[in-house]
């Protein structure tokens, strides 16, 4: 089962879900600005890409990540704190299974959870 990080307003993400479902995976979808993930979950998908920099979970480019005063090089503590408070930094679509996470821009990069 694959859980997915949806916001139906983004092409990106709908774009994504549709290439998951027409490969017949079994698809969770949340819509995380409705039902935003706590921190736990933050830190928990933050794992699951790798540990990345959490810069790159986030819509870095957003206007609401400078009004924050944040930057790519803010902790990865604050950042996560960051889209914990405001899920809408979070980088969409984001999607999980098994332990392995991956945001999908493009949306071919999904795949990897097929």
């Amino acid at each position: 089962m694959i859980e997915f990080w949806h916001n139906p307003r983004c092409s990106k993400s709908r774009q994504g879900l549709a290439l998951l479902q027409d490969a017949g995976a079994e698809v969770t979808v949340r819509k995380y600005l409705e039902d935003a993930p706590n921190r736990t979950e933050l830190a928990a998908a933050h794992t699951a890409l790798g540990k990345p920099p959490a810069a790159q979970m986030m819509r870095n480019k957003d206007k609401l990540f400078k009004e924050l005063g944040l930057s790519r090089d803010s902790s990865d503590d604050i950042l996560l704190n960051a889209m914990a408070e405001h899920p809408a930094l979070i980088e969409r679509p984001l999607a999980q299974k098994d332990g392995k996470a991956v945001i999908g821009r493009p949306p071919e990069a999904l795949k990897a959870l097929l």
